[in-house]
């Protein structure tokens, strides 16, 4: 049986890598959950620390530093490993950071993603090649210091982000330094200078996309954003009034068109998700569209609190009165201007339109 099973993953070698990578994908979301529970931090914890683990056995076995032992044994299932357990970081991450209303502001970071799920079949050398497994384990090291460590702190700012891409850089630099030192393998395939120059210029991508906004400032993440008729509080319960959208609009629960007329307001309810203990600031920043100069202006910004620990995540409303027909948007910000997702919509003003087939759901 044991032969069989050999022969058949020897048939289907050049196959295995990417099954290994996908493997971790699928695994991962099934099985993750939140972002601050100790199961998916143990986890992604494991993932890291064995990927470290691998990478060092691996880079060391071209030397013959495991002839002999045990660890001979496994050195041919090693890129497998790696693959594997790159595969499991990058699901996790892209499941963290898709919990959001809107998508286009993470859309580099998942260009990111499928460039690292693809990259071993576009290399020749695929795993093989060290750039590219020193290029991948730093992008991975440093997305998960960017949410672990204000999950450790309970502090969330631009500070934490720069501590957190410290860190990943010296992590990483200290295992190809200490690689480069150990094994002449390495040293023969790989330029100092040029490595080097790989991780400077990841660090300097990352934070590129971090202070344009492109990436979402997990680990707070939008649950859920409506554009509303009427919002009311009770005690602890938000019921929300709004138009439901189109069947076909599945995606997005109302509709983006808003029948407004002088006296109405226009409410907009989302719910943060925020670790426990983390408290923020978040705002919501009313846009529309001026068809004169063409671009979005802010016309309100409206802040409150968010505290951290409801699985829901934490609910809040902003409304207006006094509104311009037209397009509108509303991004949901942090302090920093880190933008957690937009809700868009379109008024029409016209004292002869009343919004029908109104639904209330409580929250």
């Amino acid at each position: 049986m044991m032969q069989r099973a050999k022969n058949v993953l020897e048939r289907h070698k050049k196959y295995l890598p990417v099954l290994f990578f996908m493997g971790g994908f699928i695994w991962d979301s099934l099985t993750l959950g939140r972002v601050d529970s100790l199961y998916s931090n143990f986890v992604l914890c494991t993932y890291l620390t064995s990927l470290t683990v691998c990478l060092y056995l691996f880079n060391l076995a071209d030397d013959g530093a495991w002839k002999d032992t045990f660890l001979e044994a496994c050195e041919e299932y090693l890129p497998l490993a790696i693959q594997f357990f790159l595969g499991g970081l990058c699901s996790a991450y892209v499941i963290f950071y898709s919990r959001s209303v809107s998508l286009t502001k993470t859309m580099a970071f998942f260009v990111i993603l499928v460039i690292l799920l693809f990259a071993n079949e576009l290399l020749k050398h695929r795993i093989s090649n060290k750039y590219l497994q020193f290029g991948a384990y730093f992008f991975v090291n440093f997305t998960f210091f960017t949410f672990f460590l204000p999950i450790l702190l309970n502090s969330m700012n631009t500070f934490v982000f720069l501590v957190s891409g410290a860190v990943s850089v010296g992590t990483t630099l200290f295992l190809i330094l200490y690689l480069y030192v150990r094994s002449p393998s390495t040293r023969k395939e790989i330029g100092g200078l040029k490595i080097t120059g790989l991780i400077v210029g990841l660090y300097l991508l990352i934070n590129f996309f971090y202070f344009f906004n492109l990436i979402p400032p997990v680990p707070l993440a939008l649950e859920n954003g409506i554009v509303a008729q009427h919002v009311q509080k009770d005690d602890n319960r938000f019921t929300v009034t709004y138009s439901p959208s189109e069947k076909y609009t599945f995606w997005c629960p109302h509709s983006p068109n808003i029948a407004w007329q002088q006296g109405d307001s226009v409410f907009v309810y989302t719910s943060i998700f925020a670790p426990a203990d983390l408290q923020k600031s978040v705002f919501h920043l009313w846009n529309w569209y001026s068809p004169h100069t063409q671009r979005w202006e802010v016309t309100d910004k409206i802040g409150y609190e968010i505290t951290g620990g409801r699985t829901g995540g934490y609910r809040g409303y902003t409304y207006k009165e006094k509104l311009m027909p037209g397009n509108w948007k509303v991004d949901v910000v942090t302090q920093e201007g880190l933008v957690l997702g937009s809700i868009n919509f379109q008024v029409s003003v016209d004292s002869t339109l009343r919004s029908n087939n109104l639904i209330k759901e409580t929250f």
